[in-house]
């Protein structure tokens, strides 16, 4: 599933749209992971496309006089502005016909899973609508830090890979770059949140930022099946030091790399130097 730096990825591929005037919009499949509205997305027709945002996972795509778009990619979601006379695909459910300085830009949502989703805000700010009001803060903003963190942290009991992957906790961090962060920082994953001091605290903010700037840098990582806005792959995966690295040896310390299970998710690290 994408995170935060595929998105982010995603959202700066798309910045040719700001400015552009929303003609039509072509729905062929409205029943995504949450049924799309085809009459509130026509209604957004005529209006012009704002500087686009990002929150967590959703790529938020505001028009000028209010309300807008968010959407999530799910497992497999691809937004790409595609080139005239580009043939359909049969997995690609909605386009977005806009014009920009007398030229024509066809934006296209392609899902084959159909794990993702178009939600319509008519008028207000998006950012604060319902999907987007308990998340907590971003990783890669100012309220991210080790104090927050460490108060959070000292009644719970949860291993420290679950409390990264809870975006109540710190949105944008799914499993590939919670083990990264985790590996970076020389902690084990299945260690209590409790347990963890400030001063560990503060090494691992750094590692998840660094982790996640070098992906936005990197434009993302592709295993399977994400392209940038451009129908780029990305290259973060060159960097992975833990994330699929079961029985290859730690590029830190030559311990073999170890798979567990964690909430149903796959996690790796080193037993030797994560601790």
């Amino acid at each position: 599933m994408p995170e935060l730096p595929e998105v982010e990825t995603v959202r700066r591929g798309l910045r040719p749209l700001e400015g552009a005037t929303l003609e039509r919009i072509i729905v062929r499949k409205c029943q995504l992971r949450r049924r799309v509205s085809v009459a509130a997305l026509h209604n957004l027709a005529g209006g012009v496309v704002a500087p686009l945002g990002r929150r967590a996972k959703y790529l938020l795509i505001p028009m000028v006089n209010g309300g807008g778009m968010i959407i999530h990619l799910g497992m497999s979601g691809r937004l790409f502005m595609a080139n005239p006379g580009d043939a359909l695909d049969p997995h690609d459910h909605l386009s977005w016909w806009l014009k920009q300085r007398g030229a024509t830009i066809e934006l296209r949502f392609r899902d084959p899973r159909r794990f993702g989703s178009v939600t319509v805000l008519q008028q207000g700010d998006l950012r604060k609508h319902p999907l987007l009001a308990n998340l907590g803060p971003e990783p890669l903003g100012n309220e991210f830090t080790a104090d927050y963190a460490f108060a959070r942290s000292k009644r719970s009991r949860r291993p420290i890979k679950n409390a990264l992957m809870d975006a109540r906790f710190v949105v944008g961090i799914g499993n590939i770059y919670a083990s990264e962060a985790l590996w970076r920082a020389q902690i084990n994953p299945k260690t209590a949140i409790c347990r963890i001091s400030r001063r560990r605290w503060g090494k691992l903010v750094w590692a998840v930022q660094d982790v996640l700037g070098r992906a936005v840098s990197d434009g993302g990582t592709t295993l399977n099946d994400f392209y940038g806005a451009s129908g780029d792959p990305g290259y973060f995966q060159t960097r992975l030091r833990a994330y699929g690295q079961r029985g290859e040896p730690c590029h830190r310390c030559g311990s073999l790399i170890r798979r567990i299970s964690q909430a149903g998710r796959a996690t790796y690290y080193c037993v030797s130097c994560q601790h």
